[in-house]
């Protein structure tokens, strides 16, 4: 359903995200408090199966994946006991596939949680999306982008996808109390409509409550790295996240992406962000939060504000936040209480102040909070190692354990996830590797 992929990085790219990160700087931000064991979100896989095919999706499509209610409920009761979350994330393959849909939703609500559900949205309907509002649904994250194989939607450009989203989104306002994100690939052909995807956005603030971008990754095949499980060479090929390699960029990074924003909205300004495992200094999950309405942005919150909203959260609940209620995305103007404490907050109520100064009438439009998130997804540096998400919130629950969503195809196959050795000189590139059996049952 997501595109999460893995790349290798040069001497060259290295140097080129360095100079990109210039602009942010990881002392200056909040570094979410997101960790293994104590998250805001944790990742629920009900199915594989998925009625669409992305461009370099990290799962297979298994057609007769759906697990049991009673599976279903372990892998609950394993995040019970091994990871404390505010939110699930109902994913998979296509969730809505699943025909105890409604009930997983109702198991999750039953374990405290908020239940959200990442879905293509190809399959929801007015009908289905009021049973699982009555269910306890909290959110829909709708994965959408030109590079899936989407009936009815084949050739769109991104722009043109926006028909789309605004279905779905108007779907959830319509039904109301449901918080509506919008996931989108970045790929390199799509790189440049990032900015008007943010402006329409804007445009649907009242509805759209995030946005997020994810850089596209894939494993390149036939250089620089071969792939081992324990000391044993492993066929790479078969995994979804792999492909010969065609030229096609698959270094998009975070700051990369916060550079191209500024060129049309110079004010942009993230304030969070999750670092990597190997490398402190990316910037694996940049999250952003602007407030405004339809016409106008007023400004963008700084880390002092996200640091008191997570640690509040975590003081009164026990758990850090995941996804806020419509209802709270919506009273923007609430948030000016925070403005002693963080500078960006000052200057959107300043900003928001002057618009009033200038139209009167302003007042009674709503001031919405709106998240945009960019995600860079695991990268292979020089070593191989591979730099993961440093407090993922996507962990999902393997034979009992805690694992890397992203990654699952490896522990199906293999039990464990796969090293990356770099490639010796002198090395023959299509060594043939030795196969390997696991025991993953």
């Amino acid at each position: 359903m997501r595109a999460r992929y893995i790349r290798n990085i040069h001497s060259e790219s290295l140097h080129r995200e360095a100079d990109m990160a210039q602009t942010l700087s990881s002392t200056a931000l909040y570094r979410l408090p997101w960790n293994f064991s104590d998250n805001a979100i944790s990742w629920l896989e009900p199915t594989s199966m998925c009625n669409l095919y992305c461009d370099g999706c990290y799962r297979e499509n298994r057609t007769n994946s759906h697990k049991t209610l009673g599976e279903i409920q372990h892998e609950l009761d394993v995040f019970e006991r091994l990871r404390k979350c505010d939110g699930v994330s109902i994913a998979g393959g296509e969730p809505l596939a699943h025909p105890e849909i409604p009930e997983i939703v109702r198991m999750v609500k039953r374990k405290g949680w908020k239940a959200i559900i990442n879905s293509n949205g190809g399959l929801l309907t007015p009908e289905l999306l009021r049973e699982l509002k009555n269910a306890g649904v909290d959110g829909f994250t709708f994965h959408v982008d030109s590079g899936q194989n989407r009936p009815h939607w084949k050739g769109k450009s991104e722009l043109e996808l926006n028909v789309l989203r605004k279905q779905l989104a108007d779907m959830l306002h319509k039904v109301g109390g449901i918080t509506c994100s919008f996931n989108a690939t970045v790929y390199p052909e799509t790189l440049q409509f990032v900015p008007e995807l943010l402006r329409w956005g804007q445009e649907n603030i009242d509805r759209v409550h995030v946005m997020v971008f994810i850089n596209y990754r894939m494993a390149i095949l036939g250089k620089d790295v071969d792939f081992y499980v324990g000391d044993t060479q492993v066929h790479f090929d078969e995994m979804m996240y792999s492909k010969r390699d065609d030229h096609r960029r698959t270094d998009i990074t975070s700051p990369e992406v916060v550079e191209l924003i500024r060129r049309g909205e110079p004010g942009f300004a993230p304030c969070a962000y999750l670092n990597g495992t190997e490398r402190p200094d990316t910037f694996k999950w940049l999250l952003t939060g602007r407030m405004g309405n339809a016409r106008e942005i007023f400004g963008y919150v700084g880390p002092k504000f996200m640091e008191i909203v997570q640690t509040w959260n975590h003081l009164v609940s026990g758990k850090y936040l995941a996804y806020a209620p419509p209802a709270m995305q919506r009273r923007g103007r609430l948030y000016f209480l925070l403005a002693p404490f963080d500078a960006g907050l000052r200057g959107v109520m300043k900003r928001y102040l002057s618009a009033l100064f200038r139209n009167p009438g302003a007042f009674f439009r709503r001031v919405h909070f709106q998240s945009v998130m960019i995600i860079q997804p695991a990268d292979i540096l020089e070593t191989g190692a591979v730099n993961m998400c440093d407090g993922c919130p996507d962990i999902t629950v393997w034979n009992d354990q805690l694992v890397w969503s992203c990654r699952m195809e490896e522990q199906m196959k293999w039990g464990q996830n796969v090293r990356m050795v770099p490639r010796r000189n002198g090395a023959e590139e299509d060594a043939q590797p030795h196969p390997v059996h696991a025991d993953v049952e």
